[in-house]
């Protein structure tokens, strides 16, 4: 590991009092010495009694060395004040650098003082040679330094070639027994690799008597903070993050081995927090929902792409999606409707890598095909790898028993983990439900402990995100209706939202669409948040909505419960508006819809506003809801979209400023307009502008795409 990395670790975590160490500035030579001889005392204050579990001997031999400068300093500060002459220019040039040298010392000692003992365990190598560096640079600085011209007492002077001559002779120094305990680390990693479990007593020997991590509160302290080392490093790290990973997960492990579930661990209700949180899981969740480039979705899914291949015309798609569509029996080129001179399919790598980098950037799962050609791994990159899946499973296996028979509170802690082991991979999603965890967790959606049930349903959440398990929990007896019920009805509003977002998760598989509405009490209760929700719940509310608004089964529950009502009271918030706007103009494309939304006083007005002020694409999606309202609105809904204020002004500029599919759609309305009665009075100065943007659409085009009036919607889950 790189000694930037050291540093910039080390200001991540806010070390006391380094805002102080500043860049030496022009200073008098009594201020210089001052200000070192301040600096010199701080340290040895700060680290002289600090028991330092790893890097002792080095520690204390730098705290010596700071020691014998602090007596040099003084000396010289007390001669100053009296009458001490100037200075030699090397003398303040050496005391300029022992400012920083001291500088990197502070930052090497809180360094040691305050990572994990596992870090320091696996670093031991790297920051015994930064201590080694630091001896070496000071040894240069004596080496330099003019000891004769400087009127050192002879004492001190003494002191400080002693200090010369061990800086000389000093090695690199690794403690023994250090070394081996790093080397006992590793081969628990080996023994999961090879399929064992490590010995019990091995176990507790090195983690509590060795390390002295005692309970768990400490045990989960240490995998929070490997953690963070693979987050902030972004591969500039040794060791690498999947041999990291691989110790995160033998850690974890460890810690319900030894120390079982402790209950108090689990922050309930009527327990004071440390800091304010928007709900009860202890690590604030992000925007369940993130937008994805549209060049990374399928044209034809309009999802993100996990295999995307490459067909004749150039267009990629997933593999998945053009598959289905040649076996229908097409042989046109979805998206632009030429014919296709072959029907092979190549893999598009450029782009794959690329939405791997975007998800892993996003914390977005992407999991791709099993089939995927990927390069061979080498045997180091494997071996946590799968180290990490087995230590993951040995412990899922304990987490599950729990979830099944332990108390409320180490049902809480296993739903937690679960949810947690479930973040990322599809591996480990994989052996969660193999391991039967979801039956558990739909019992623990009816838990009256809200830490319980919030962390079940987004354990639900991040499990569905596998596509295998979307049937076993949709299968799962009376599962749907638990995660309906804590949708309407759940303890916390986090629990509620990520209720939404598993049914939007699960709603991707289309034969599902139509058994989510039919749920007593779903579409209502999503209506219900996406009008009073939070922001966050809003979002999860209008991309659910918009998934079960695809299937044309669910438009006439949607519309007896309210959800195109409130589809339509959400065109006027920015933050769910390009959505709302695209499930309504997929919804209006039955006439029942779009007399549904025709009685909508404020529909048209709302669409209207978001062609002005929405973005690109809730602008396309909002003028392909007003062109699909009057194609299947009747005389009636036309008039009402023809006599809007501002819409001619409107249509214009999108014909000249707005996108490929926006310049489309207004051509079309156009085209609507003009075959109305008395049209030309209102679109006259028009025809330029529908002229151009008619030639956008190719000649050959496949009818079904010809106007695809929703416009990809860019989303997916995050995993929480």
């Amino acid at each position: 590991m790189a000694t930037a990395a050291i540093f910039s670790s080390l200001r991540r975590r806010r070390s006391p009092s380094l805002e102080a160490f500043l860049a030496p500035v022009e200073l008098t030579q009594v201020a210089l010495l001052q200000t070192l001889a301040a600096v010199s005392s701080e340290l040895i204050y700060c680290f002289s009694d600090k028991p330092f579990f790893f890097q002792r001997r080095n520690s204390r031999s730098l705290i010596r060395k700071i020691e014998i400068f602090l007596v040099m300093l003084e000396y010289l500060r007390d001669s100053g004040s009296r009458s001490m002459p100037n200075l030699p220019s090397t003398a303040i040039l050496c005391f300029k650098e022992l400012y920083l040298l001291l500088y990197r010392s502070k930052i090497l000692l809180d360094y040691c003082a305050q990572s994990s003992k596992l870090w320091l365990l696996l670093q031991n190598h790297s920051i015994s040679g930064h201590f080694h560096d630091l001896n070496q640079e000071i040894s240069t600085l004596l080496d330099v330094f003019p000891i004769n011209d400087v009127g050192l007492s002879d004492d001190v002077r003494e002191q400080v070639e002693l200090l010369q001559k061990h800086a000389r002779k000093a090695k690199l120094y690794v403690d023994k027994s250090d070394e081996n305990l790093r080397l006992r680390f590793f081969s628990f990693l080996n023994e999961f690799d090879n399929g064992r479990i490590p010995n019990h007593v091995d176990i507790r020997l090195f983690f509590v008597e060795r390390l002295g991590i005692r309970d768990a509160k400490s045990c989960r302290s240490e995998i929070e903070f490997l953690e963070e080392q693979i987050v902030n490093h972004e591969g500039d790290i040794e060791p690498t993050a999947c041999v990291l990973n691989g110790f995160v997960a033998i850690t974890r492990y460890c810690r319900f081995l030894l120390f079982g579930f402790e209950e108090d661990e689990v922050q309930l209700p009527s327990r004071k927090q440390k800091k304010p949180r928007k709900g009860l899981i202890t690590r604030e969740i992000a925007d369940t929902f993130v937008t994805i480039p549209k060049d990374f979705c399928c044209p034809i899914s309009l999802d993100l792409m996990t295999d995307p291949v490459i067909i004749s015309t150039g267009q990629t798609y997933d593999r998945s999606s053009i598959v289905r569509w040649l076996e229908e029996g097409h042989c046109t080129c979805p998206k632009t409707g030429q014919m296709l001179i072959h029907t092979r399919l190549v893999p598009n790598r450029a782009l794959r890598n690329l939405i791997m980098q975007w998800c892993t950037a996003h914390s977005v799962p992407y999991d791709p095909p099993e089939a995927a050609d990927a390069p061979a791994e080498s045997f180091a990159e494997a071996l946590p790898i799968k180290a990490a899946t087995e230590a993951n499973r040995a412990t899922t296996t304990l987490l599950v028993q729990h979830l099944a028979n332990g108390s409320q509170g180490a049902q809480a802690i296993a739903a937690r983990e679960i949810r947690l082991l479930a973040k990322t991979g599809k591996k480990n999603r994989a052996f969660i439900a193999e391991a039967g965890a979801i039956p558990h967790l739909c019992k623990l959606l009816s838990s009256s402990n809200p830490v319980a049930q919030e962390n079940s349903v987004t354990a639900m959440l991040n499990l569905s995100i596998y596509d295998k398990n979307k049937s076993l929990i949709m299968d799962e007896d009376g599962c749907l209706r638990s995660i309906v019920e804590v949708l309407r009805l759940g303890l916390t509003t986090e629990a509620r939202e990520n209720a939404a977002a598993t049914l939007f998760s699960l709603s991707a598989v289309h034969d599902y669409k139509k058994r989510i509405a039919d749920q007593g009490g779903a579409i209502e209760a999503l209506a219900g948040l996406l009008r009073v929700g939070t922001p966050r719940g809003k979002k999860d509310a209008v991309t659910a909505l918009f998934n079960l608004s695809t299937h044309s089964d669910n438009y006439a529950r949607m519309i007896e419960v309210g959800a195109v009502t409130a589809l339509v009271g959400a065109l006027g918030n920015e933050g769910v508006a390009e959505e709302a706007a695209g499930a309504l103009a997929l919804i209006v494309r039955q006439p029942i819809g779009a007399e549904a939304v025709g009685k909508e006083e404020m529909a048209v007005a709302g669409l209207i506003t978001m062609m002005r002020c929405g973005t690109a694409r809730g602008k396309e999606n909002a003028v392909a809801a007003l062109l699909e309202l009057c194609r299947s609105g009747g005389a009636a809904a036309t008039e009402r979209v023809l006599g809007a204020p501002a819409l001619a002004g409107l249509l214009q500029t999108l014909l000249f400023t707005g996108t490929k599919r926006a310049r489309r759609k207004a051509a079309s309305l156009a085209r609507v307009f003009q075959r109305c009665e008395n049209a030309s009075l209102h679109f006259g100065g028009l025809g330029v502008g529908y002229a151009l943007a008619g030639n956008s659409t190719p000649p050959n085009r496949d009818p079904r795409f010809t106007d695809d009036v929703s416009m990809p919607m860019s989303i997916s889950v995050q995993v929480l």
